[in-house]
């Protein structure tokens, strides 16, 4: 009979679910980092760290060794999801922002039915009646809104397309999931070649904006500018789905 899921199925009897956190904190903190990195100054690493913290205490008391994953890959699913979540949950994208979002969609999509081919920036600012550098200026700031913002990501059914499936949902979910992220690819792929870069060696190759910046010959403000529009062109596509 399979044992059923306990917090010492990874630990040794006598370690408690105490020690057990502080074992794994480091996990949960090169994880909360790594997702620190791509948001806004005013997200605050503490946030995180909690609630990193609880979601290695609820990989620790569901972990089922039976099921073949290491504690370590199993628990930094969930750390990653639960501090997802926490960002998802607090209101750190200023409405403003967001309405920027949503108006540099429309335009861009608007363009784009008009055009026939992937709109440019100075289409784009004309069709919202900016200067190119107040586009600019916008971009810089949707840039950090990132791609992890449930209010730019969702789809028209109010689902969010990066949400994570915990390893013990319904396999439909799960497929879902997958679905969604073959989706997010697709659209990525057909970005602009400079904003498809951009996006491949921030989410991929996981480099920052100033050495994304050097390898492109730009400056960190420029690269900021191109990965706004490439979030921006991409949730007009979404939404045109």
């Amino acid at each position: 009979m399979t044992p059923k899921s306990n917090p010492q199925a990874f630990a040794s009897p006598a370690e408690s679910a105490e020690a057990m956190l502080v074992k794994h904190a480091p996990l949960v903190k090169k994880i909360a980092l790594h997702i620190q990195a791509r948001l806004p100054d005013s997200v605050q690493l503490d946030d995180l760290l909690q609630a990193g913290m609880i979601g290695l205490l609820e990989a620790s008391k569901s972990f089922n060794p039976n099921k073949g994953a290491s504690f370590e890959t199993y628990a930094g699913i969930r750390i990653r999801g639960s501090v997802i979540d926490e960002v998802r949950t607090s209101d750190w994208t200023p409405r403003s922002v967001s309405k920027n979002i949503r108006e540099i969609g429309i335009a861009v999509r608007a363009v784009e039915v008009r055009t026939g081919k992937k709109a440019t920036e100075p289409e784009i600012a004309a069709e919202m009646d900016l200067s190119l550098e107040q586009y600019r200026k916008i971009l810089r700031e949707a840039s950090s809104a990132r791609i992890l913002s449930s209010d730019e990501m969702l789809d028209d059914e109010g689902r969010a397309y990066l949400d994570i499936p915990s390893p013990e949902d319904d396999p439909s979910i799960r497929l879902q999931h997958a679905d969604r992220e073959r989706l997010l690819a697709e659209k990525i792929k057909s970005l602009p070649e400079r904003e498809k870069l951009v996006m491949s060696l921030y989410y991929e190759q996981e480099l920052n904006l100033k050495e994304i910046g050097k390898i492109l010959g730009v400056s960190e403000s420029r690269v900021s500018q191109i990965h706004g529009q490439a979030l921006a062109r991409i949730r007009a596509d979404l939404r045109g789905e």
